[in-house]
């Protein structure tokens, strides 16, 4: 039997530095993407919400995570008026 991994970004990153960052952006990702279903915002007005380009809005509908930054992630997700919080846990 193979490697067993936590979660997918364990499996796919080469450290587990890249790993927990990935996690933290695509939950971020997907907040931000689940305020614009919410929201029924069409590209335009979530990239007017968030100071961005529609085509940005474009790529985050399209999960391309790779093309966001973690604090770019951050500042959407606050200028969607969701709070982030971040908990610091010992490994097991």
């Amino acid at each position: 039997m193979g490697e067993r991994f936590d979660s997918i970004w364990d499996a796919l990153e080469d450290t587990p530095e890249q790993a927990e960052n990935m996690k933290l952006r695509a939950v971020l990702l997907t907040a931000i993407k689940d305020q614009i279903s919410k929201r029924q915002l069409t590209q335009a007005e979530a990239a007017k919400l968030f100071g961005v380009t529609q085509p940005r809005i474009s790529d985050l509908i399209r999960g391309k995570i790779n093309l966001f930054a973690l604090d770019t992630l951050v500042n959407m997700t606050v200028a969607a008026g969701l709070h982030v919080e971040l908990r610091v846990l010992e490994n097991a």
